[in-house]
């Protein structure tokens, strides 16, 4: 059977079409589902009967459970969410200012291999389907909705376990589920993909048509460091990198962002601002320096203030956009793939 919440509003009018309905029930499906947030095809009253008896047949409407909610001092929530095989993933919710930013995983474990990473100390199991994506934001949503009735999810972020690119076809869909007006309606430059740096995903998702951020894990300014750093930088160096980033900003005519996990004593130099700086001159990106969440089963260390301070300082003067990240859950399990890592064990 279909799980609905996994349908692309496209597929979901060409599905309709095969069971002999208008195109119309898709969207009238995504207004039960997504507006008035309605999972019991008996209670959709202005489907007919029959078809309703046919909905039931060929689609269900589940979605994950909560295994365990961690939340932080700063309002920061954490869940563990079980999926109907009995894997468990992670989502966060982000309190700013702005809105309500959940940060969504695309895979079950990361295969990527990041040195630094708490999100690949238990590989990849598989990807995630498109409901289970989906499904995040729906369990974020409705805990918002306990709290006021007025709140919602805001924007997306799918940065949380996982390497979107690699489960690129799915992340696509949920992503246009996410920015579908008649499902969650979040505007296209509310939403992020984030990736390591797969550079032909990079091109492919460039000549996708979307207004939807990218964001390029990148973490050193020169190959050696990010050799060490990130598996990825040997199938894919900076060269190759940066030059796929600079055919991304030509094509999607999108500015880009670059993170930037500042690690003490390993790429948090002065020097290696001015590489950064050289390394990404002329591009129109932004630079999101990341404070570090030590993870137990590594031995890298947080840089301190006043070298972050210093490090924003020389990429600032050398007209550099760079900001440094709110940090969120401090007080909990707040490195990505720790409460998993943690709960499995």
């Amino acid at each position: 059977m279909i799980n609905l919440y996994s349908q692309e509003i496209t597929k979901l009018e060409n599905l309709m079409l095969s069971l002999d309905q208008k195109k119309y029930r898709a969207t009238q499906l995504y207004i039960w589902l997504y507006e008035k947030r309605v999972d019991d095809f008996d209670k959709m009253s202005d489907i007919s009967l029959k078809f309703r008896e046919v909905l039931k047949e060929k689609f269900i409407l589940t979605l994950p459970t909560i295994d365990i909610k961690q939340v932080a001092s700063d309002g920061t929530i954490k869940l563990l969410l079980k999926l109907e095989d009995g894997n468990k993933i992670e989502t966060v919710l982000m309190r700013y200012s702005y809105g309500n930013v959940v940060c969504v995983s695309s895979q079950v474990g990361c295969n990527m291999g990041c040195s630094f990473c708490a999100s690949g100390l238990l590989k990849k199991k598989r990807n995630l389907r498109v409901d289970e994506m989906v499904g995040q934001v729906m369990v974020i949503d409705k805990l918002l909705k306990e709290e006021n009735e007025n709140q919602r999810v805001t924007h997306v972020v799918v940065m949380g376990t996982g390497e979107p690119f690699d489960n690129y076809d799915n992340v696509m869909d949920f992503v246009r589920i996410c920015n579908h007006p008649k499902a969650f309606a979040i505007g296209a430059r509310h939403i992020t993909v984030s990736t390591c740096g797969i550079v032909d995903k990079i091109l492919k998702y460039a000549n996708e048509g979307l207004q939807i951020n990218l964001a390029i894990s990148l973490h050193a300014s020169n190959d050696e460091t990010r050799s060490k750093l990130m598996k990825i930088n040997k199938v894919y160096p900076l060269k190759e990198l940066i030059n796929a980033c600079r055919q991304y900003e030509i094509i999607a005519n999108r500015r880009l962002t670059f993170e930037y996990i500042l690690l003490k004593g390993v790429n948090d130099s002065l020097e290696n601002a001015d590489e950064l700086a050289d390394l990404i001159k002329g591009m129109l990106a932004y630079v999101n320096l990341i404070p570090y969440n030590p993870v137990n089963e590594n031995d890298y260390q947080r840089s301190d203030n006043k070298t972050v301070k210093s490090f924003l300082d020389r990429l600032i003067k050398r007209g550099v956009t760079a900001t440094i990240r709110k940090e969120f859950g401090t007080d909990i399990d707040a490195a990505c793939g720790q409460l998993r890592a943690k709960n499995e064990k």
